[in-house]
């Protein structure tokens, strides 16, 4: 069980964390539109100062099927993987 931390940099403003989370049996690819992460079962990750996807994300299983969640998705939600599944839930707040 491991979480990746990435750090994209934007300009001055904070945009806000986007949250992935892998709870599904099997590896998954997120592409976000600008990036693109590799989930292991049980992963996570949280892209710092990320804002909103530029459109759809589109969650590739290993599996070789493939979700799209409708976008853009921003930082007040978060994408949670099953089983063949990829939906929105509320982000965990993370203030300070």
């Amino acid at each position: 069980m491991g979480a990746i931390l990435a750090v994209t940099l934007t300009a001055c403003s904070f945009p806000g964390d986007l949250s992935i989370l892998n709870e599904g049996p099997d590896g998954v690819t997120v592409l976000t539109g600008d990036d693109e992460v590799v989930l292991d079962t049980g992963g996570g990750v949280i892209l710092l100062d990320y804002g909103c996807t530029p459109g759809d994300v589109t969650v590739e299983f290993d599996s070789g099927s493939e979700v799209v969640v409708p976008g853009p998705v921003c930082p007040e939600q978060q994408i949670v993987v099953g089983d063949g599944t990829a939906m929105l839930q509320p982000a965990e707040s993370n203030e300070q």
